[in-house]
């Protein structure tokens, strides 16, 4: 009972001391009491002269307005929260009476407070608090606001955070019945290259009749600021195409890299190199997995575990697929294109039988999350900048592997002149394994990749195959560097066509485009030389 009685008053104390600021508070009772009863019209009438005013505590006012804590009786206000009521004149408990009603807050007056709230947020001493309040103060200001908004444009330290808030103070001013200080807000917006605010000049550029500009000098203004507007957004739009067709590009690059082993080099054409992506994002989905419930701390890691595992469960996949299927196909294209699409069905029906057909979804990591904005309509999400990195860095892996090192060597002799590389001691069956497990396992870090932008399920490898057979034959079979010149190249210009003349006539335009260039180019943009092309 002691423990109840102390814990009861611990909470009365609590309570009492978030009241505090009402007693030191500015706000006068006639104030209070003009805020809380009466007609929209009065009420905001006195919220905007308090916010002229800068009254104190009229925030934790306006806050209790908005969270229906407020009652009246006769004039005097009271605050009641959790059952316990205070005067809000004086900050003391105080008994309610029976007459006390409930404040009722329409919808335009919840927005009015919503908006005063936010201007009055604009002094918090936390960045993404005054930042948060500046976003929601964009579609709700008006000429109330401007001393709040003047007050703190005067004491703001952020840079970008005083930029929008002089963009907010010029939408005001736009609608002001002073003609100077409209042309000074038209020649402020200039300046504001955003999409929200090249939809307020278009507004104010209607006809005068329908409610537009009735101005010529503000008009004239107005008319240079949307062309500059128009032109900074179009080469956000232009820059925003070209990120995402490189983006495109990369992907296409890691799917299409570890066919150009398997297809390139050894002249097998896979058709399950879409499964063993597939394979990788499952894998990378089963980590994801075990991360969420083993270490949850360690969640944003699981993407560095991911790939190594997304890489390792496609390569076994693919050295298993080599060993009983492939290597008794080798110089026999039509029985391994056939075998390999059989093999594609049974790893699908597998994955739904083992995982559900329904799509499953993988999260981001936190380092992963957001992006980056580089203009006021372009911002670069971090997990496509993460794939075109990842992707670059696979390509140097494998270049370095191919032209570097021991392995290399062997299966760059063996693709040349696999009875010559057999005479000299090399083991030909386990560089063929070897290889492909390589060309295979470059398909999971594929997969995983794409984990990072979609869903994974077992359809996830059909995208992309088709894709991946144009760019490595556009780039020239056997040549890393033409791979790269052509995914990149199609990647761009699939967006290039999507833009203009949407996505199924731009897969169709490119699919024409590839075969007019093989039938004038057969060997691709890179031609094999010396002997692998006499091979």
């Amino acid at each position: 009972m002691l423990l109840f009685r102390l814990l009861e008053a611990a909470r009365q104390a609590l309570w009492l001391a978030l009241l505090l600021p009402f007693a030191a508070q500015a706000l006068s009772p006639s104030r209070m009491h003009a805020l809380a009863a009466g007609d929209n019209d009065t009420r905001i009438a006195a919220l905007a002269e308090s916010l002229k005013q800068g009254e104190e505590g009229l925030a934790v006012f306006v806050q209790a307005l908005l969270d229906d804590s407020v009652k009246v009786a006769a004039d005097r206000v009271f605050v009641v929260k959790d059952g316990q009521s205070v005067d809000a004149a004086t900050g003391q408990p105080a008994p309610l009476p029976d007459t006390a009603e409930d404040v009722i807050n329409s919808n335009q007056m919840r927005r009015e407070l919503a908006s005063a709230l936010a201007a009055l947020q604009l002094f918090s001493p936390e960045l993404a608090e005054r930042r948060a309040a500046a976003t929601a103060l964009t579609d709700g200001a008006d000429e109330s606001r401007l001393p709040v908004i003047d007050k703190a444009l005067a004491s703001e330290t952020d840079d970008d955070l005083k930029a929008q808030l002089q963009q907010i103070r010029a939408s005001v001013l736009l609608a002001s019945p002073d003609v100077a200080r409209r042309l000074d807000a038209a020649r402020t917006l200039a300046g504001s290259l955003t999409p929200a605010t090249r939809s307020l000049v278009a507004e104010r550029l209607r006809p005068a009749g329908e409610g537009g500009e009735d101005d010529p000098a503000v008009r004239s203004q107005l008319e240079i600021a949307l062309k500059a507007i128009d032109t900074h957004l179009a080469w956000g739009e232009r820059l925003g195409v070209l990120f995402t067709g490189v983006s495109l590009g990369s992907i296409l690059l890691l799917v299409a890299l570890g066919l150009a082993i398997t297809y390139g080099l050894m002249g097998v054409i896979n058709m399950a190199h879409g499964e063993l992506m597939m394979i990788g994002a499952y894998a990378t989905w089963l980590v994801q997995n075990l991360f969420r419930t083993y270490l949850p701390g360690a969640f944003d890691a699981y993407v560095l575990v991911a790939i190594p595992v997304s890489f390792f469960a496609a390569a076994a996949v693919g050295a298993v697929l080599e060993r009983g299927v492939i290597r008794w196909l080798y110089g026999r294209p039509l029985e391994t294109l056939l075998a390999t699409w059989g093999i594609s069905l049974v790893l699908m029906q597998g994955v739904r039988s083992l995982f559900g057909a329904q799509n499953v979804s993988v999260e981001n990591p936190a380092w992963l999350s957001g992006g980056v904005q580089v203009m006021s309509n372009l911002t670069l999400p971090y997990n496509r900048i993460a794939i075109v990195a990842f992707a670059a860095l696979v390509l140097v892996g494998v270049s370095l592997l191919i032209a570097r090192t021991r392995l290399g060597l062997f299966v760059r002799g063996v693709t040349q002149n696999r009875k010559m590389a057999a005479c000299v001691g090399v083991n030909t069956a386990r560089i063929d394994t070897y290889a492909f497990a390589l060309g295979s396992g470059i398909a999971g870090l594929a997969g995983c990749a794409l984990s990072q932008v979609g869903n994974v399920g077992p359809d996830l490898g059909q995208g992309y195959i088709v894709d991946a057979f144009m760019v490595v034959v556009l780039g020239g079979v056997g040549q890393l560097a033409g791979t790269v010149y052509a995914a990149l190249g199609l990647g761009v210009l699939i967006k290039l066509l999507e833009g203009w003349q949407g996505a199924v006539l731009a897969k169709i335009m490119v699919l024409v485009f590839i075969v007019i260039f093989i039938q004038k180019r057969p060997q691709g943009i890179f031609a094999m030389k010396g002997r692998s092309a006499e091979a």
